[in-house]
């Protein structure tokens, strides 16, 4: 299982996203697909997200059970803490 929640993202990626994905909230997909093919996805947004911010969460065999991925400019940004990925706020 995999999540992909993008926004301020251009029409063309969304369009690219529907195709692999469902799409069940604006700007947020879902689907259930190999490691291959998720990071074929990724690599989709990190080459049509231009302004906007994106983040991919899937299964893994981690602590947490999930592992993920973001990219643009977002309050939210993953740190890494003894090996758990955690989320800090960046100040206003």
């Amino acid at each position: 299982m995999m999540v992909v929640v993008i926004s301020n993202a251009p029409p063309r990626l969304r369009g690219r996203l529907a195709a692999w994905l469902l799409e069940v909230r604006a700007g947020v997909y879902v689907g259930d697909y190999s490691a291959r093919t998720r990071q074929m996805i990724w690599e989709q947004v990190e080459l049509g997200i231009e302004d906007g911010d994106g983040v991919m969460i899937w299964k893994a065999p981690t602590d947490q059970g999930y592992d993920f991925l973001t990219i643009g400019r977002n309050r939210r940004m993953p740190v890494d803490f003894d090996g758990l990925q955690l989320v800090s706020f960046l100040p206003k």
